[in-house]
C-alpha cells in the first residue's frame, strides 16, 4: 500500500560522503563558513531526537517508521560528509566551543523531539546548507547539494509526525531557533552589495522558513548549483549507489 511516507522513502537517493580538497571561500565570508561547519554538531543530535521520538506514540502509516530510520542513518552520513569539509576548513577550537554550548541547549530544550529536529531542519539547516553554496567552495557546493535532497525528505517527514502527535511550536523555541542563526551571521554586516555577505538577507530566509517552511530569496537554488564534473578533481565527487 502507498501512503505518503512510503512515497518519500522511494524518492530518496543512497550517496556515499567523500574526502573534499579546500579550495577558495567567498572573501569575507570565511568565519561564516567556520560557524556554520561547526553546527554539524547537531547532525548526530537531530537523528537522536526522531529515535527518542520513536520511543513514543507515531502515525499509524504504513512506512513511517522504515523511513524514520533510513532518516536517522542520513545524519550519520551527513555528519561524515561535514567533518571531510571541516577537515580542510578548519573550525577554531572557541567556535567550536560556542557551537558545543548551542547543541547542549538544543539538546536539554523542553519540546517533543521531532518538532525539534524539524524546526532544525527546515529553518537553520535549510540556511547553512545554501551558505555553504554560496559562500564555499566546490567541495562544499557538493556536499551542499547531496546533504539538501536528503534534508527536503526530512523537513516534511518530520513536520508532517509533528503534526500528527500534535507537536506544535513555541515562542520559546522560535526564539532559540533565531538565536542560533543570528549566531553564525555574526561575523556579516547587516547589509552589503552582495546580499550573501548580508545577515540581514539570511536571517530573512530563515525566518521566512520557519514561518512557511518558503525562502523566497533562495529560489535561485532550485536550479542546480551543483558543479559540473568536469570543474572538479575527482576527490570532490560524491559516489552514489
Amino acid at each position: 500500500m502507498t501512503t505518503a511516507y512510503t512515497q518519500l522513502h522511494e524518492r530518496k537517493r543512497t550517496w556515499t560522503p567523500v574526502q573534499v580538497s579546500a579550495g577558495n571561500l567567498l572573501p569575507g565570508g570565511e568565519e561564516v563558513i567556520q560557524r556554520a561547519l561547526s553546527l554539524r554538531i547537531l547532525e548526530i543530535p537531530v537523528g537522536n531526537f526522531i529515535a527518542d521520538a520513536m520511543k513514543g506514540d507515531l502515525p499509524n502509516e504504513i512506512g513511517c517508521k522504515e523511513l524514520l530510520l533510513s532518516n536517522i542513518d542520513d545524519e550519520i552520513n551527513h555528519d561524515l560528509a561535514l567533518n571531510y569539509a571541516a577537515a580542510v576548513h578548519p573550525v577554531p577550537e572557541k567556535i567550536q566551543a560556542e557551537a558545543s554550548k548551542i547543541a547542549k541547549t538544543w539538546i536539554g530544550f523542553d519540546a517533543h523531539p521531532v518538532l525539534k529536529a524539524a524546526i532544525l531542519e527546515r529553518s537553520v539547516f535549510f540556511v547553512l546548507l545554501p551558505i555553504f553554496r554560496f559562500l564555499g567552495d566546490t567541495g562544499l557546493r557538493t556536499i551542499s547539494a547531496d546533504i539538501s535532497r536528503d534534508e527536503q525528505t526530512h523537513v516534511v517527514a518530520h513536520s508532517m509526525v509533528a503534526k500528527e502527535v500534535g507537536a506544535t511550536t513555541t515562542s520559546s523555541i522560535n526564539a532559540l531557533r533565531r538565536a542560533t542563526i543570528s549566531w553564525v551571521l555574526e561575523p556579516l554586516k547587516g547589509k552589503n552589495d552582495e546580499r550573501h555577505l548580508s545577515s540581514n538577507f539570511w536571517l530573512a530566509q530563515s525566518d521566512s522558513l520557519y514561518k512557511s517552511g518558503k525562502a523566497v530569496g533562495l529560489s535561485d537554488t532550485r536550479a542546480s548549483r551543483q558543479p559540473a564534473f568536469f570543474e572538479c578533481s575527482n576527490v570532490n565527487l560524491p559516489q552514489y549507489a
